[in-house]
């Protein structure tokens, strides 16, 4: 499953859940963030220990604005609260994978 971000507030409880959190930083406008979709969508589905949240920079931008996300889309990952990954433009889901473990 996919959880949607709708507040500043919702991302922060995420990420200092404590678990592995993949967020996808995209717009409904956004070509290559339309292509990225599916590959965030079967990773939420294929790995039940990775929180897989995606975020609308128009519509959460004083989040975006924090991690200054410049390009979409971006990948950003979280362990332990803490950011210890990032990916900006389409992300092959090998790469992203490899950045869960």
């Amino acid at each position: 499953m996919v959880y949607v971000i709708h507040s500043a507030k919702e991302f922060d409880e995420l990420v200092e859940s404590g678990k592995k959190v993949l967020v996808d930083f995209y717009a409904d406008w956004c070509g290559p963030c339309k292509m990225q979709a599916p590959i965030v969508e079967a990773i939420a589905e294929e790995n039940s220990d990775v929180v897989v949240a995606k975020l609308n920079v128009d519509d959460v931008d004083d989040v975006a604005e924090r991690f200054n996300i410049v390009s979409i889309p971006t990948l950003l990952i979280f362990k332990g609260g803490k950011l210890v990954k990032n990916f900006v433009g389409v992300t092959m889901k090998a790469n992203i994978l490899a950045a869960l473990k």
